[in-house]
């Protein structure tokens, strides 16, 4: 039924019973119908016996019986039923009747038995008297058996059940209907609250106003709650794009400023200066692109792989190669520290590589002479330490925030730890910051440590 409309799902739901309840109906009515013919019948059959009974006399020494017409025009029906009669002795000898009928096991306190039987191939309803023929010196008893076919009995449990059955069917009908307007009315809010949404701007994400029940309307908390969190995620970034921009704007322009003054030159050596500076400043943007694009894709969830088994001390180790000989060169101690097995957690490869590459880039663009990563397994967890200035406590958590630098001596862009950040709680990481060295007041450094799920 997942493909049915919820309108369709409940008038299904609401029509079963009622259809269930119809045939229960339908099938009590058949058998009351029966019930009710046969009553009526076995009435009959009740009073000609007892008609017969009354006209049973002696007569030559034994049982005699003068049959009255009409006896048995009181069963006579206009269908043409056949009736049959006979007179039985105490001793259970046929005496007289126009057929012989068997006998019905007596009941108790009731000289009257009825009971269904077959008599010479033909099912007939069959009613048996017993009476006591009392005289001033004899006493003696016998049985009154008076059977009836079927057809009047059929005819009249067809008529009773037809009127029952139209009956039933009216009430069903109009029952049915009454379910399907419940059902269209029930749903109504509900069509209110589709077309509420259908109207509206798709631009806009202003909370639904519509007086609804109290199922639909924790229904509109709901939207409402997301909504409320869309116009947060659009405002966050809206504020990045618009941090974004002024962050590429002003290198961009000083890449521009820098080039026109430098066409104005005619000297080489302030061309030499110029160039270099344009390389600095392109280098930089160039970083703060990847980063603005890292940053990007990592708040994209649908681009984001499943996660595999990722060795912590491999992923160290090769970032740690790739970037030796760049730091190398600008006189940073860069080394590592990992076990001799392997750790292994579930994670995305390259995202864990970015963060690493942002913490390795982040000590080194902020003052650090000595960076060393560490990887260790009980819990497993990355650490990158450095020997720089460090962040003031009350700073470091600002410090996760897009954009957001502590201080403004160093060449980094504000982006690194936001992206660590997120890739951090991508992997339910616990990301902490802390003075690598407190002893040293002038040169605390900083200790970031990423400690990863023990049942990852």
């Amino acid at each position: 039924m997942s493909h049915l409309s919820l309108y369709r799902r409940l008038t299904i739901w609401l029509l079963f019973p009622l259809v269930l309840l119809v045939a229960i109906m339908l099938l009590q009515a058949w058998f009351a119908s029966r019930e009710a013919a046969d009553r009526a019948f076995d009435r009959l059959l009740d009073a000609a016996s007892l008609s017969i009974a009354e006209q049973v006399r002696w007569q030559q020494s034994r049982l005699w019986m003068d049959l009255p017409p009409s006896a048995l025009e009181m069963l006579a029906t206009d269908a043409e039923e056949r009736v049959f009669y006979a007179l039985y002795d105490a001793q259970g000898r046929f005496v007289t009747g126009n057929r012989s009928l068997p006998s019905l096991p007596a009941r108790d306190g009731n000289r009257m038995s009825y009971g269904d039987v077959i008599s010479g191939d033909m099912p007939v309803r069959l009613g048996v008297l017993r009476a006591r023929l009392e005289g001033w010196d004899r006493s003696d008893r016998f049985e009154v058996r008076v059977a009836q076919t079927r057809e009047g009995r059929e005819a009249l449990a067809n008529q009773l059940f037809l009127a029952s059955l139209i009956n039933i069917v009216i009430i069903a009908g109009l029952a049915m209907v009454v379910v399907l307007l419940s059902a269209r009315f029930a749903l109504e809010p509900l069509t209110r609250l589709r077309r509420a949404i259908r109207q509206r701007n798709p631009r806009t994400l202003a909370p639904l106003e519509l007086a609804l029940p109290r199922e639909l309307a924790e229904l509109r908390q709901a939207l409402n709650e997301l909504l409320a969190r869309m116009r947060r995620v659009r405002a966050n970034q809206e504020r990045f794009i618009g941090d974004a921009s002024h962050q590429l704007r002003t290198p961009l322009a000083g890449l521009s400023a820098r080039a026109e003054l430098a066409m104005r030159q005619s000297d080489p050596d302030a061309w030499r200066e110029a160039l270099a500076t344009m390389h600095g400043t392109a280098t930089h943007t160039a970083r703060l692109a990847g980063q603005l694009l890292s940053l990007t894709r990592l708040n994209n969830p649908e681009a984001t792989p499943a996660k595999q088994a990722v060795d912590l001390a491999a992923l160290a180790q090769r970032c740690v190669r790739a970037a030796f000989s760049r730091h190398h060169r600008q006189g940073i101690d860069l080394g590592v520290e990992i076990p001799e097995q392997a750790v292994v957690v579930l994670g995305n490869d390259w995202q864990l590589e970015e963060a690493l590459n942002n913490l390795i880039d982040n000590a080194s663009l902020y003052g650090a002479s000595q960076i060393t990563v560490q990887v260790t397994d009980a819990p497993p967890r990355l650490v990158v330490r450095d020997d720089g200035p460090g962040i003031p406590e009350p700073q470091r958590l600002l410090m996760l925030r897009p954009f957001h630098r502590g201080q403004q001596t160093g060449d980094g862009s504000g982006l690194g730890l936001a992206i660590v950040d997120s890739i951090a709680r991508a992997h339910d990481i616990r990301l902490s910051l802390q003075a690598a060295r407190p002893g040293d007041p002038e040169r605390p450094g900083l200790s970031i440590a990423l400690t990863f799920p023990v049942n990852a």
